[in-house]
């Protein structure tokens, strides 16, 4: 039982960060002379490729959404915890002919029977020029609010269905063991950062 509790603290603690953290939007970089972790565009970056790398090697069937997308914004690691209240909050890149055009968060609040933390990854593929002109304009959006986001929907062999890719901008979500099946889009905030 004590341990149940000191787990269910930490979890408290940790989802008490991640919604400090969400509740942060910072569009202007850290202050003067502060470091936050993440913040680095260089360790975003390179962070990102790996991600991506990751998913391509874990579901080569992600590489026809790639081939497709006009660009790709690519969140590499978004860590979600709670105790009944949670949050989630993530830094990713845009890359746009394999090269960084701009940086962006994630942020998110749940509600409902949650206990623990969990980090996974997602990417954005924007498939039509007019939703990635859309969501440039207004430096992000909200999941879920907007129609134009859906979550891949990927055959029994690993292939994104067709339906999929004709879609504006397609969602990808995938931890250590692979795609994640059914993870929700709504409610998560992405908007314009600027890393120092």
């Amino acid at each position: 039982m004590a341990e149940f509790t000191r787990r269910a603290l930490a979890a408290t603690f940790l989802a008490g960060a991640v919604i400090s953290l969400a509740g942060c939007n910072n569009t202007s970089g850290p202050a003067s002379g502060s470091t936050t972790a993440g913040s680095d565009r260089a360790q975003i970056d390179r962070d990102a490729t790996a991600a991506l790398n990751d998913l391509y090697a874990k579901n080569p069937g992600t590489k026809a959404l790639a081939d497709k997308a006009k660009a790709i914004l690519v969140f590499p690691t978004i860590t979600k915890a709670g105790f009944v209240i949670g949050g989630q909050y993530g830094t990713g890149a845009m890359r746009q002919g394999g090269a960084t055009v701009g940086y962006y968060n994630i942020v998110g609040g749940t509600f409902g029977y949650q206990i623990g933390a969990q980090t996974f990854s997602q990417a954005y593929f924007f498939n039509t020029q007019e939703a990635l002109d859309t969501f440039k304009k207004a430096k992000g959006f909200e999941a879920g609010a907007s129609a134009t986001a859906v979550a891949a929907d990927f055959g029994a062999n690993g292939e994104v269905s067709s339906a999929t890719l004709q879609k504006p901008v397609v969602v990808v979500t995938w931890g250590q063991a692979g795609l994640m099946a059914g993870a929700t889009i709504d409610g998560l905030k992405i908007t314009e950062y600027n890393p120092g």
